[in-house]
């Protein structure tokens, strides 16, 4: 995300803090695997001042991985854990990461080995049970709001009269539901959102489509890369054709294109589509104030709490005031939230399935960081 990275400065200055300058503070090169090859990073070796440039750069400075650890893969780790006197293991992820943090350290207790492990939150999805919001999501919805701002202005100037936006998610709607953010006019886009927890038929989108074209002449779509039809199929790919990453889930995309093509065909109209996607996660020049301090401040609490003993645990985040805003961080237990999805509340959803209700603005406003840039339109 383009905030990850506070989060490994947040707990890495911590363990400078907090730990004897003897110790060895390590990072591991590409996640679980490289602990698993043996790729560490000396972090204590790095010069001076970085971290303050780590902080704010996006991606992952430590590298990432897709791989699902089998129990051979979880024996090694803790040996190598304990062959390189690993005490303390954080692991910065999603659902997934979660799980393989919980798998770590259920083994090393069971193994008879101390080592104290917690888990730090990290995933534009949103979807991460037990906690409030997930750091990156504020700043990849608040692209995607401001993107839909940019794109509302400029279809509404061209003769191409309909434009969909595809945006990532595959099982929860929360980006693509921040879109409504774009909106402060009743015509403003985007029209119809449209998000994978509410199924979709081909026949009811042409239907939603007509009637915002034959009411204003032009329409904006946001609709999430999960989609799938009343059978649970993908609105994108032929039956039976679905693809799955490392983790056993099933790959998702272009929904945008197989719709707008479906337009085309089926209503006659010329329509477009955009898909934004590693851009709309790691676009630093959109990051959220907000979201980047909340990433610094649940990696460092993470750190404060295994240094004080505690184990087994994903740093939440709770919501405490707003406004003014204001958080506060607590301990989950890792089981709790390895591999449990969290998805959009049927409340956030408008009745007719193609709309978000106005509700979500209270919840996810906040998270953006402040006004999004709103343009000046001639009266014509």
């Amino acid at each position: 995300t383009a905030v990850i990275n506070a989060s490994v400065a947040g707990a890495v200055l911590e363990a400078f803090d907090r730990l004897d300058a003897s110790s060895q503070v390590w990072g591991a090169k590409g996640g679980i695997t490289g602990l698993l090859n043996e790729t560490f990073i000396g972090l204590r070796q790095q010069p001076n001042g970085i971290w303050d440039g780590i902080r704010v750069a996006p991606g992952a400075a430590l590298g990432s991985c897709r791989k699902k650890l089998t129990e051979e893969d979880v024996a090694c780790a803790v040996a190598l854990c304990r062959k390189h006197d690993i005490r303390y293991f954080f692991y910065v992820g999603g659902n997934d990461s979660m799980d393989t943090a919980n798998m770590l350290s259920k083994a090393a207790q069971a193994s008879g080995y101390e080592m104290l492990v917690a888990g730090v939150p990290k995933t534009i999805d949103n979807d991460l049970a037990e906690t409030d919001f997930c750091p990156g999501y504020g700043s990849a919805a608040r692209f995607y709001a401001q993107a839909m701002i940019d794109l509302g202005m400029d279809i509404r100037s061209l003769p191409t009269p309909i434009c969909l936006m595809e945006v990532m998610g595959r099982n929860a709607g929360w980006l693509t539901a921040a879109t409504m953010l774009a909106r402060r006019a009743p015509d403003d886009a985007p029209h119809l959102i449209y998000v994978p927890e509410v199924r979709l038929s081909r026949e009811k989108f042409l239907a939603d489509v007509k009637e915002v074209y034959d009411r204003q002449g032009w329409v904006v779509i946001a609709i999430s890369e999960g989609m799938c039809d009343e059978k649970g199929e993908s609105l994108s790919l032929p039956t039976g054709k679905v693809a799955a990453d490392g983790f056993g889930h099933r790959m998702v995309g272009d929904v945008a294109p197989a719709l707008a093509r479906l337009i085309m065909g089926e209503l006659g109209l010329r329509a477009r589509n955009e898909k934004p996607g590693l851009i709309a996660r790691a676009s630093s020049h959109h990051v959220s104030p907000v979201d980047r301090e909340v990433a610094e401040g649940v990696g460092r609490f993470a750190a404060q709490r295994v240094f004080a003993g505690e184990t087994d645990f994903m740093a939440a985040i709770r919501r405490e005031s707003d406004p003014p805003f204001r958080v506060s961080y607590f301990p989950v237990p890792l089981e709790k939230v390895a591999n449990a999805e969290r998805l959009l509340p049927a409340e956030y959803v408008a009745d007719g399935g193609n709309d978000i209700a106005e509700s979500f603005r209270e919840y996810a406003e906040p998270l953006v960081g402040g006004e999004l840039r709103r343009y000046a339109r001639l009266r014509w």
